[in-house]
């Protein structure tokens, strides 16, 4: 099967949605597809061989954070030539509705189309205003997937229709069998995301860290992201800020590794998640998860069977759930198996074949009316069929 995939945000700048495409593009190519992936990229910016650039994004406050999206005439150009190059058997666009390469799609492209939405933002009223320029793009929409209930929702709310939910997937055993460092081992906390995101929950973390190391001295955090590190401890006390060892930006490999060593895995958001793929890596790693009780967190953790969940926002209530975890291994170790059961249903033996299912009932579906349309031209001129 020719398949084209349309990543909206740039794939210079990592982030889940990008991470997602990629590893679904890699995941159909060994299963022996021909895919191509059309994002934003920067002129530099290395690229997979499946990858064909739509040229630079700009950055655009969307969902709570800042996204890099690509709009214009130049990047509809440069749509249109993909889509005449592909000739594809389907077309996979991820955020239809944001303002970048899949909306532009929807309205270029003539095949099958595929969409799968990420957002979970149920008090959009940017996208309720915007809904009658989308609704002719959208309405090509052959088949519809959200990634969440959360993300589904707001599907339901403001674009109408509905959608099949097939969540995030994630490689489990790259993670399971990831080496854990030594260094990064003994009573230590992780934490990954984007350090100056506020929705990213490190300032919340930042203000628990003080109780937790006061019951807990012996504790580290290691902080895994780009942002600016001094503004990050800028609220601790000085004589507690080497307890913090940031990272930087880790590569896939040191991410899993991390997710390997640390002794608890804190996911600290507070808001604008339609999924958690982070809480999918650490319980595939082994990590014990906790996280803030948002709805999309307690979903992928079994509503706290696979992971412990305080209330968001909460420094308090994380500190005293930090604490009593890295106190108590066999708590941890249950964590571990229950998580690591759990995960398995997310893995991409299980998700790619569930959308793969989604593309062949698209592309049947096209064929058909295809033929359809064929035999009543046949019929309507007299004309012998073969």
């Amino acid at each position: 099967m020719r398949i084209g995939i349309v990543c909206p945000y740039s794939w210079d700048v990592p982030g889940g949605v990008q991470f997602h495409i990629r590893d679904l593009a890699e995941h159909l190519i060994r299963l022996g597809h021909e895919v191509s992936v059309l994002a934003p990229a920067d002129d530099d910016t290395p690229l997979p061989g499946y990858v064909v650039s739509a040229g630079r994004a700009v950055p655009v406050p969307y969902n709570g954070s800042v996204a890099r999206l690509n709009f214009g005439f130049l990047s509809a150009a440069r749509v249109r030539r993909w889509l005449h190059d592909g000739t594809f058997d389907v077309i996979h666009i991820h955020e239809p509705a944001s303002p970048s390469l899949g909306l532009l799609t929807c309205w270029a492209a003539q095949g099958p189309i595929v969409a799968t939405f990420h957002t979970s933002n149920p008090r959009s009223r940017a996208m309720i205003a915007a809904y009658p320029i989308l609704q002719p793009a959208l309405e090509k929409i052959n088949a519809r997937i959200a990634v969440s209930e959360y993300a589904r929702r707001t599907l339901v709310e403001h674009l109408g229709g509905d959608a099949v939910v097939i969540p995030n997937g994630v490689d489990v055993d790259f993670f399971a069998d990831a080496e854990p460092k030594a260094e990064w081992q003994g009573q230590t906390i992780g934490f990954i995301g984007r350090i100056d995101e506020p929705r990213k929950g490190l300032p919340v973390l930042m203000k628990a860290l003080p109780k937790i190391l006061a019951e807990r001295p012996e504790a580290r955090l290691l902080v895994a992201g780009r942002g600016d590190e001094e503004e990050a401890v800028e609220t601790l006390p000085a004589e507690l800020r080497d307890r913090v060892e940031f990272l930087g930006m880790v590569s896939d490999e040191d991410k899993a590794r991390l997710l390997r060593s640390v002794d608890l895995y804190v996911a600290p958001n507070t808001g604008g998640e339609s999924f958690g793929i982070i809480l999918v890596e650490a319980m595939s790693a082994g990590a014990p998860v906790l996280a803030s009780d948002l709805d999309a967190f307690a979903q992928v953790l079994d509503r706290g069977a696979a992971g412990e969940l305080f209330a968001n926002e909460d420094a308090d209530a994380l500190a005293v759930s930090a604490v009593r975890l890295l106190g108590d291994a066999d708590r941890r170790a249950e964590l571990r198996a229950r998580g690591s059961a759990h995960v398995r249903r997310f893995d991409w033996t299980t998700v790619g074949a569930d959308i793969l299912a989604v593309y062949e009932t698209v592309a049947d579906g096209a064929a058909s009316v295809a033929a359809d349309e064929r035999n009543g031209l046949r019929a309507r001129f007299g004309l012998a069929r073969y």
